[in-house]
């Protein structure tokens, strides 16, 4: 009753989440706007929102970035096109500054796009605050919980409310988890998505039927259920850098820092040297303000500036592997708080299929990190003691590694301490890095990170942050309902081998993904598979369409095959398999789109294939005598 009252006196920090956007070289607020962050936003999202309106070309963007000089430069360009960058750039834009950012690779290339794909308030931070008495977790956890609201109503299309059960093997972790979990309804307050519950074994295996009765000499006596939200991380964080785009940043892909220019008086960093790794061409672009926004490499973007720079990262990896979807029921997840030794396991429905995880073990930076076998195997040891099916290898559909980039602040005493939290410092003059955190907290990190380098670069923005109402691109007037309208009024007009246009209906299962992909822009896509003729599924099993390549490839900044299998569709998270087989036809609609020679396109299989095989699926391990070897 104490622990609750004294809940209820914490002030609730209200935070939120959406799009990105960012002005380059003419702020987009009208004069009146000025000064009126209401004005200012009402403005904005009319900008993004936009239907006729369409994201500047690649080409645009880049000599937008040349044109930032010494003596107009950019007020902040923003290095790294993951979740937290481009939520920098977009709170930037926003605000009525002028802004760039560059990214070495392709948007969410990284961590953002190998996530749990929870947005979650952080049921474990809550235990760890009341048994420890440790006020600083319970802050973490009241503002996650205030992002994750936010989050979800600022991408509606792409986020979802998800239940999750905790099985219970005996009554007193019946209690436990329900007095617990009820805690995390109560420090929720308004932004609670839907109340928890307890089950009774026999009503928990109905909703969850391959949930086990018994177990290690145990019976079920129970389940609780809560929820927190879950999302599609990558179409997020492309969604971030539309929306950027939109408002009017500089955003560009395969953009690599190779240098800093710095003011030969005071030292100060004022630009960068930037490689475009598509044309190998190499600029300078100038700024006020550099905010390093590199995730696990903002180590080596510091050290760039400043060889001597203290490490601030240290490096956690975190394995996931996809099972089919007959391992968890659509709409209901299983979450795990304790195993026998002692770690987190869940499985979760998503996108047709169960992602089940995860590991944290130390690990070195890579670009392309690859999960090892015996992860896997743990994964699949752990969520086997709660399953009454036969959990096998060979049903492993994809499997891959995220780094979490765990900070350690450079300018604290004790740097012992390792922070679940972010971290905001500028140890070099002109250079504001932040890094740390999670996926749930990326807007409220941005918004962290923009008044460091308002304050580093002593620059005049128009309005405050607005980013906590800003839907992102999509999002705005979507309802779960518009897939009908999708299914209604398009058709998927498809060429069969002999090159035969053969009308086909738009089906509940293309229409449903084109509207949680894409939001309202999905009669874009729609359009496109009726009146060009690219209304075929790229793989046999997933509603993924031939028009939505050419759509990415116009509107979404998608340069590559990897891009597109990876980040605009997620069949390389999904499928390794059926991604391999959708290769070919991917490559040659993009080849027309980009105009790329037999060279280029040879290049591309090649690299996807690489890439592919970095997903340790059943398909990518090799057996012998029915066990993997």
């Amino acid at each position: 009753m104490a622990t609750a009252t004294r809940l209820g006196k914490i002030a609730v920090a209200a935070v939120a989440t959406a799009a990105g956007g960012s002005i380059l070289l003419q702020p987009s607020l009208a004069s009146n706007d000025r000064g009126t962050s209401g004005h200012a936003l009402e403005s904005y999202r009319n900008k993004i929102n936009d239907l006729t309106a369409v994201v500047p070309p690649r080409s645009v963007q880049e000599s937008a970035l040349i044109g930032a000089s010494p003596v107009n430069p950019l007020d902040i360009l923003v290095v790294g096109g993951g979740a937290t960058g481009c939520g920098v750039a977009l709170d930037a834009v926003t605000r009525g500054l002028r802004v760039g950012l560059v990214e070495r690779e392709d948007f969410s290339s990284g961590t953002s796009s190998r996530s749990t794909k929870l947005i979650h308030g952080g049921v474990r931070y809550l235990e760890k605050a009341v048994f420890n008495l440790d006020y600083k977790q319970l802050k973490l956890v009241f503002h996650a919980l205030e992002e994750r609201k936010q989050f979800i109503e600022n991408a509606p299309h792409l986020c979802h409310a998800l239940p999750c059960m905790t099985p219970c093997f005996d009554w007193f972790e019946v209690i436990y988890y329900w007095i617990g979990l009820k805690m995390y309804d109560l420090v929720a307050g308004s932004r609670l998505l839907h109340l928890s519950r307890y089950y009774s074994a026999q009503e928990s295996v109905e909703l969850f039927p391959t949930l086990a009765r018994n177990g290690q000499g145990r019976s079920l006596k129970g389940t609780v259920v809560y929820y927190d939200g879950q999302m599609n991380d990558s179409r997020v964080n492309v969604g971030l850098a539309c929306t950027a785009a939109m408002a009017g940043a500089a955003v560009l892909n395969y953009a690599e820092v190779v240098g800093f220019l710095k003011d030969e008086g005071s030292d100060r960093i004022i630009g960068a040297t930037i490689r475009d790794k598509l044309s190998g061409r190499e600029f300078d672009t100038y700024a006020k303000v550099i905010v390093n926004a590199a995730g696990p490499f903002c180590d080596s973007v510091r050290k760039m500036a400043d060889k001597e720079a203290v490490s601030m990262i240290c490096p956690s990896s975190g394995v996931h592997v996809v099972l089919p979807d007959y391992y968890s029921p659509e709409g209901m997840g299983l979450i795990v708080p304790k195993t026998k030794d002692g770690r987190v396991v869940f499985m979760l429905p998503w996108l047709g299929r169960t992602v089940a995880g995860t590991t944290d073990s130390n690990t070195g930076i890579t670009m392309v990190p690859e999960p090892h076998e015996d992860e896997i195997q743990f994964i699949l040891d752990a969520i086997s003691d709660y399953l009454n099916v036969k959990v096998r290898r060979t049903d492993v559909l994809s499997a891959w590694s995220g780094i979490r980039p765990l900070a350690i602040d450079p300018s604290a005493k004790n740097t012992e301490s390792i922070s679940r939290d972010h971290v905001v410092c500028e140890d070099y003059p002109g250079l504001v890095t932040i890094t740390g955190g999670k996926w749930t907290t990326y807007r409220s990190m941005a918004e962290d990170a923009v008044n460091a380098a308002i304050k580093s670069g002593k620059l005049k923005p128009t309005n405050e942050c607005v980013t906590n109402k800003l839907r992102l691109v999509g999002g705005d007037g979507w309802g779960p309902a518009y897939f009908t309208v999708l299914a209604q009024q398009y058709l998927r007009m498809k060429k069969s081998h002999s090159g035969k246009v053969v009308p086909g209906v738009m089906d509940t299962a293309a229409a449903r993904h084109l509207s949680l992909a894409y939001g309202i822009l999905g009669e874009k896509v729609a359009a496109i598979a009726q009146n060009e003729n690219l209304g075929k599924r790229l793989a046999h099993g997933y509603p993924f369409l031939e028009a939505e390549v050419a759509y990415c490839a116009r509107h979404e900044y998608c340069e590559s095959a990897v891009d597109f299998i990876a980040r605009r569709s997620r069949l390389a998270f999904l499928d390794t398999d059926a991604a391999n087989h959708a290769l070919p036809r991917v490559i040659e609609i993009l080849a027309d789109e980009h105009n790329w020679d037999k060279k280029r396109q040879k290049q591309e299989l090649q690299k996807a294939k690489q890439f592919l095989e970095t997903f340790k699926s059943s398909k990518n391990a090799h057996f012998h005598d029915g066990k993997h070897s």
